[in-house]
C-alpha cells in the first residue's frame, strides 16, 4: 500500500469511526445492547475511538513507511479536533436533527 492509499484509508476509518458513538444511541462500541447513552457515554466512546485511530494510524505509517515520525503535543491537539470536526455530522445528527424529526412527525 502506498502512502496515498494510506492516508485515504485512514481518513475514511477517522469519519467513520467519530461518527459512530452518535449515530449508534443504542448500541455501546458498537456490541453491546444499551437502552440510551447519555452524553457523557457518547463523548467516553468517541475518545476511546479517537485513541484507536491513532492507533491505527500509527500501524499505517509503520507499514507504509517503515518507521514512525516523532510527533509532539501540537501534532495531538490537531488531530483531536480534526477529529471533534469529523464527529461533527453524527453529533448534530444525535443531539439536533434527531429531537427536530421526532417533533415534527409527532
Amino acid at each position: 500500500m502506498d502512502m496515498n492509499q494510506a492516508v485515504w484509508l485512514l481518513v475514511a476509518t477517522a469519519i467513520v469511526l467519530a461518527n459512530i458513538p452518535f449515530i449508534l444511541s443504542n448500541r455501546l462500541f458498537i456490541f453491546i445492547k444499551v437502552p440510551e447513552k447519555s452524553i457523557w457515554i457518547n463523548l467516553t466512546e468517541w475518545f476511546s475511538y479517537f485513541i484507536v485511530t491513532g492507533f491505527f494510524a500509527y500501524q499505517l505509517e509503520n507499514k507504509s513507511m517503515g518507521h514512525v515520525a516523532e510527533q509532539t503535543w501540537e501534532f495531538y491537539t490537531i488531530t483531536l479536533f480534526m477529529f471533534m470536526i469529523f464527529a461533527f455530522p453524527g453529533f448534530i445528527y444525535r443531539y439536533n436533527l434527531k429531537q427536530f424529526i421526532k417533533k415534527n412527525n409527532a
